[in-house]
């Protein structure tokens, strides 16, 4: 088998690792904040998408994880909008199209404004 053909992960060095591991746990922590952010009402979701094309850590943060802490969003809620806005279950932020972005800003405007009238 040749280089090019190898598959695993990479030969590392011990401190390589160490620092993967490190960098890995730093953007799981930023991820974390987010979602907390979210549910607190502290960052609305316009300012994640705009933070996603900016920031790598944030771009890679899962859609669903992302819908799951928005408030009054459960875990089967988040699947029907989702489901709705026709993005995978594997999407993340990043890889989202003008359409679903769209389609997510209005769910939530729509939604908002709803919970305001009553």
């Amino acid at each position: 088998m040749s280089a090019t053909e190898r598959t695993g992960p990479p030969d590392l060095t011990d401190d390589q690792r160490r620092a993967a591991l490190v960098k890995a746990a730093e953007a799981r922590q930023i991820r974390a904040e987010i979602k907390e952010q979210l549910k607190r009402g502290d960052l609305l979701l316009n300012d994640l998408l705009l933070r996603s094309d900016n920031e790598p850590v944030v771009g890679r943060l899962k859609v669903l994880s992302m819908l799951e802490a928005m408030p009054g969003t459960g875990k089967v809620r988040a699947r029907h909008i989702m489901r709705d806005l026709d993005i995978s279950e594997r999407r993340r932020l990043k890889g989202l199209g003008r359409q679903q972005r769209a389609g997510l800003l209005a769910h939530f405007t729509n939604e908002k404004q709803s919970r305001d009238h009553d």
